[in-house]
């Protein structure tokens, strides 16, 4: 069976119908103005102080400074995942797990992250993290063996979590833009649990 992350969680609601269908992960992006999903800190934690115990709640971030990293881990999250470069500092800093996300034309790193064991996690999302696009999943063919976890994003929809879920070495799914109102402005309750099932039952 898959994991689930329902990522770009913003309101007190959507913390309540992730309560009910219980993925295995939520995610909040912090310190990325650019999104329209960006929480401040005091926001999001709010919303993982509503979240029931057994889903972690996942710091998205990107290139995020030493000091940064120390406040995601202060806030309480479960684990950060980070784009873009992972620090030395981090990396030696911070004691919660760190996901490294990847995109297709970055996987050339993967041998180097893979070797850290702070590293405890990957995420393999399309060329613009965020752009509900897919991308080439025979690409992660060429991914080396690992024992942390693997987790497919880009583009991912209750239409394509089935197939997505077939994809050969992969642990869970990952979506955001799949899951939200027509609008694009806040989750779907219905797609939520129709992503969940997908996931799972393929």
């Amino acid at each position: 069976m898959k994991k689930v992350k329902i990522c770009g969680i913003t309101s007190r609601e959507e913390i309540g119908w992730l309560n009910q269908i219980k993925p295995d992960y939520a995610g909040f992006v912090v310190f990325f103005p650019k999104s329209k999903r960006n929480l401040s800190l005091d926001q999001a934690r709010d919303l993982i102080g509503r979240l029931d115990s057994r889903i972690q709640s996942v710091a998205v971030v990107v290139k995020p400074t030493l000091d940064q990293a120390l406040q995601i881990q202060e806030a309480g999250f479960s684990l950060i995942q980070i784009h873009g470069d992972v620090s030395e500092e981090i990396m030696n800093s911070i004691k919660i797990p760190i996901w490294k996300a990847f995109n297709v034309s970055d996987l050339a790193e993967f041998p180097k992250y893979n070797m850290m064991g702070k590293i405890s996690g990957f995420v393999f999302d399309a060329a613009r993290p965020g752009s509900g696009t897919t991308f080439d999943w025979d690409l992660l063919k060429q991914i080396p063996e690992t024992d942390k976890i693997k987790m497919l994003a880009g583009g991912l929809n209750p239409d394509n979590a089935g197939q997505a879920a077939q994809v050969a070495g992969i642990d869970g799914l990952d979506t955001s833009s799949g899951v939200e109102r027509e609008s694009g402005i806040g989750k779907d309750r219905d797609k939520i649990e129709n992503f969940v099932r997908q996931a799972r039952e393929n």
